[in-house]
């Protein structure tokens, strides 16, 4: 029941306000099958509703949105697809790693080592994100955390080795114990964070690319009415945010020596 989740649930509802298709609102904890009798296509707005979701044995196609493209990948996409029987898709809470790296290039000319800190979960990221820097011709410096190691020294490694820092949605590496050391690590070592949600730049990011709530319900909304116009629904594959948006942290930019573009 809060806003990010609200946001997006009132965007679907205002955009397709206008259409044939009516849309309800049901949380998670009092889901049941019989509510959904009536649905053509559940949406699932977060991890914990497409959970609840796919515990549910008989179930219409589903969309979850505001999810992390690592949670679809490694189980959300079997669950909700009933391993391939059901049809499901997603849209991803995390930007495109060619997204980023454009990014990067243009507030950022002069950096030539990217570095990333990865939970062991996600460490086959590295790779992706390895071939989205080398085309436009930059390097990467990356370590692994594993559960229950302290931050600081694979951090000090990627710090002393990068020109910035990128950080990747993983609570083992991003989580509210960690960030405020995370930045002042950072800024000891005056390397740039690029982070991805606006409230990391409130935290510490010199900038972040992330896409709001009212962004991804817009991108919901308009795949929901094509996914209905004909009698079978119909759900592109899974993708990133289409809608995206920079967020610029002035005084982390002053006192890093940055002078940065307009958002």
């Amino acid at each position: 029941d809060s806003a990010p989740y609200q946001e997006v649930y009132q965007v679907i509802q205002a955009y397709l306000d206008d259409t044939p298709h009516e849309v309800s609102r049901m949380y998670a904890e009092d889901l049941t099958v019989s509510a959904l009798n009536e649905a053509r296509l559940a949406v699932a707005v977060g991890v914990r509703a497409a959970e609840t979701l796919a515990a549910l044995a008989d179930r219409p196609p589903v969309l979850a949105v505001l999810v992390p493209r690592s949670w679809y990948l490694k189980t959300g996409r079997a669950r909700l697809s009933d391993s391939g029987r059901l049809l499901a898709s997603a849209i991803y809470l995390d930007q495109p790693f060619e997204r980023q790296v454009r990014l990067i290039r243009l507030a950022f000319p002069e950096v030539r080592r990217v570095g990333v800190l990865l939970g062991a979960e996600q460490s086959g990221l590295a790779d992706e994100l390895g071939d989205a820097l080398r085309a436009q011709r930059l390097g990467l410096v990356h370590q692994t955390l594993v559960a229950g190691e302290r931050l600081s020294g694979p951090l000090e490694t990627v710090l002393s080795g990068a020109d910035l820092l990128l950080a990747v949605p993983d609570p083992l590496v991003f989580n509210r114990n960690t960030a405020q050391s995370l930045f002042l690590t950072s800024y000891r070592y005056r390397v740039p964070v690029l982070g991805y949600s606006r409230s990391l730049t409130r935290a510490g990011a010199l900038l972040s690319l992330h896409s709001s709530p009212a962004q991804i319900g817009h991108q919901t909304a308009e795949w929901i009415n094509s996914a209905l116009q004909s009698p079978a629904v119909h759900l592109p594959p899974p993708a990133h945010p289409a809608y995206s948006s920079v967020s610029v942290n002035e005084r982390v930019a002053r006192s890093l020596g940055f002078t940065l573009p307009p958002e």
